[in-house]
């Protein structure tokens, strides 16, 4: 029996690889088809004859996005974005989950307070009374305006509250016998037990602020204000001839808007593969604790 048990044990473990395995192919194919793409040349782009190979090896599109001093303008302005925005995000977010958190007696009117947030998360007013409100402040042309626009995530909210609500009430009370007061309840208490869900909130937070571009686009008025993915929407969309010298236009014709949109994928992907790792390990912990409610 026992033997059989191990041989069951060792037959699971084997399809299960295998099927994982394949499931991580079927997540790295396409990627690397893309980086493919970016590295061949315009003609084979164009007749589709690309593969697991590049055809006519070349960094053309990388040349392109990369050789621009507007680049790395851009690119600094989408770290500054993504360094304050979260900052700024995470903060409020714990800010508004923490009272929340508690029941009715000790939050008058809590439930109230929440249906406001999810009817504000499933209805909106428009884009046009958003850029109206963004620019009444004073924003436009402003990094401000990209950190402020959105900063309140309300599924983050909501994550935050169940992840609090789950936590032993008893440490709290404890707390308060001892004659801390909510600030330092939350800040010494709540902060250091919520590693998982708020390393879950950064996340997504960074991920939302670095692959965002509308915003980059609406919001501003002036091209040297254009966080990365902006800029990189604009060089594919909108290349201005009249501006460029024989050089350029001459990498331009050589060029495929197939093969400069791979390249700006992996371009942008590359930061956050960076971050992902160290995060990784709080992921699933931050989204089951935080989406179950007692």
């Amino acid at each position: 029996m026992i033997e059989q048990k191990n041989i069951g044990s060792k037959l699971f473990n084997i399809i299960n690889g295998t099927v994982l395995i394949l499931i991580t192919l079927l997540c790295l194919v396409p990627l690397w088809y893309v980086l493919m793409i970016s590295l061949s040349e315009k003609s084979a782009v164009n007749a589709g004859a690309v593969t697991f190979w590049p055809i006519g090896f070349n960094f053309l599109s990388y040349e392109k996005i990369l050789g621009e001093t507007a680049f790395f303008a851009s690119f600094w302005i989408s770290v500054k974005r993504v360094v304050f925005g979260t900052i700024v995000g995470v903060g409020i977010t714990l800010l508004t989950a923490y009272p929340l958190s508690k029941s009715s007696r000790q939050l008058p009117h809590r439930n109230a307070y929440m249906w406001v947030l999810v009817f504000c998360m499933l209805f909106n007013g428009g884009t046009i009374p958003w850029y109206i409100t963004i620019r009444s402040y004073g924003l436009i042309d402003s990094i401000w305006a990209l950190v402020l626009a959105g900063s309140l995530p309300v599924f983050n909210v909501i994550l935050i509250v169940n992840f609090f609500r789950n936590l032993p009430s008893a440490m709290e009370e404890a707390a308060y016998v001892d004659g801390a007061g909510p600030w330092r309840t939350f800040l010494l208490i709540y902060i250091p037990l919520s590693g998982p869900v708020i390393a879950t909130i950064t996340l997504f937070t960074i991920v939302g602020h670095w692959n965002e571009f509308f915003q980059g686009l609406v919001l501003n008025t002036k091209q040297s204000n254009y966080p990365l993915q902006t800029y990189i929407q604009q060089l594919v969309v909108s290349m201005d001839l009249s501006r460029m010298n024989s050089e350029e236009i001459k990498l331009t014709a050589q060029l495929n808007n197939k093969s400069l949109n791979a390249a700006k994928v992996f371009i942008a992907m590359i930061p956050v593969l960076i971050i992902y790792p160290f995060l990784q390990r709080y992921f699933i912990t931050g989204i089951t604790l935080g989406s179950v409610k007692e």
